[in-house]
């Protein structure tokens, strides 16, 4: 499918959090039409999913698709399996080594699922929001590894191989801090009291505030000198 030559389109993968939403506003800013791309990879929890449409409809994307596939039931992630989410990590642990929240090959199976996307809506770049900064040390979330994947889509494409279009994988976070990120999308409005971050939330979706995920949010916040709109568990 071409694009008409006066349309910018991009696909955004939308998890649901706090980066991949700033990420989708900053596409938007750009003058993209959005085609959002959430996955149901078989993760403990479904909130992250839920926050993904109401940020989908906020910013209106022309498309929202939900795919799923089981990567849940390979194991190996405190995230798809029943293994314990580390609360309470102090900065320099969080820092060093890959911490068992790490899904296996999680990001190159979505951003292969976002190019064929892509390449069906006549989309040269696909947005992710990873970030290689305040992050928790996932080796799929590093420079390199969006360049490595940058190369393949266009020599396993179609679309590459013909040069009808020159892919590119935008990552528009990876050198920021998160207090930047977050004052990054405030300007561009975006609420964050949609978004859902926690990796171990309560049964109503209360963040526990004490996971990687929720402390490296909180801490973000605190240095935007902001206050974080999320629920969080009492006590």
């Amino acid at each position: 499918m071409a694009n008409r030559t006066d349309e910018k389109r991009a696909v955004v993968l939308l998890s649901g959090g706090l980066d991949s939403a700033t990420t989708a506003a900053i596409a938007r800013a750009e003058g993209y039409r959005l085609y959002a791309l959430s996955v149901d990879y078989g993760q403990r929890h479904r909130f992250e999913l839920a926050a993904a449409r109401r940020i989908a409809a906020a910013l209106g994307v022309a498309e929202h698709r939900l795919l799923s596939i089981e990567l849940g039931s390979l194991g190996g992630s405190a995230l798809t399996a029943d293994i314990a989410v580390p609360q309470d990590r102090p900065a320099e642990e969080m820092s060093s080594g890959i911490p068992v929240t790490y899904v296996p090959a999680r990001n190159t199976v979505l951003l292969s699922l976002a190019l064929a996307y892509a390449e069906v809506r006549g989309a040269a770049d696909i947005f992710v929001g990873v970030n290689a900064v305040d992050y928790s040390g996932y080796p799929d979330c590093r420079p390199e590894f969006i360049a490595a994947f940058e190369r393949l889509a266009n020599l396993a494409t179609k679309a590459g191989v013909e040069g009808s279009l020159k892919l590119r994988v935008r990552a528009p976070l990876i050198q920021l801090a998160k207090a930047e990120i977050i004052r990054r999308g405030v300007e561009l409005g975006v609420d964050y009291g949609l978004t859902h971050t926690c990796y171990a939330p309560d049964e109503q979706g209360a963040a526990c505030g004490r996971c990687d995920a929720c402390q490296l949010r909180l801490k973000g916040f605190a240095e935007a000198g902001l206050s974080d709109p999320a629920r969080y568990q009492q006590g």
